[in-house]
């Protein structure tokens, strides 16, 4: 793929867990709501109060809790979880060994990749944004002839 180097560790891409924002399974949608709002997400990491990942939830999965619901005041949602949110779109993780490749790939339909280790605790997040930044460089760096 034009001169992307599959082969890199992923870390160097990685905005490790303590820098991010994530909620917790078990916090209320609206706590969830408002961490969004305040921060302009359309999606952010769930995580369970072991560090284990267990999706990512967008705007469109909250839409749809409400109407489903029939909630339509935001102190509604202070009586259900994160957990009580069915999975609407999947965002798959990768493992921390993945490829850029893999990386590439469910970049296409995902804002981040999330990022798990070994014993699937969720460690951090690849932005789509860095993704299509790295691919940027590598395509800089190629020499011209190849194009040809």
């Amino acid at each position: 793929m034009c001169g992307v180097r599959y082969d890199m560790n992923i870390l160097k891409l990685l905005k490790p867990k303590a820098v991010i924002d994530y909620v917790y399974s078990d916090c209320t949608v609206r706590q969830a709501i408002e961490k969004m709002r305040n921060h302009g997400f359309t999606a952010i990491p769930v995580i369970d109060r072991e560090g284990g990942y267990v999706k990512a939830i967008a705007e469109g999965d909250f839409l749809y809790f409400m109407l489903d619901n029939n909630i339509f005041d935001i102190r509604g949602l202070e009586q259900y979880s994160i957990s009580d949110i069915p999975r609407r779109v999947r965002s798959e993780p990768v493992s921390v060994t993945a490829t850029v490749e893999e990386l590439v790939l469910l970049a296409t339909n995902q804002n981040f990749v999330p990022v798990i280790d070994d014993r699937k605790v969720f460690i951090g997040i690849v932005t789509r944004s860095d993704i299509l930044n790295y691919c940027h460089r590598m395509l800089k760096e190629e020499p011209e002839e190849q194009h040809l």
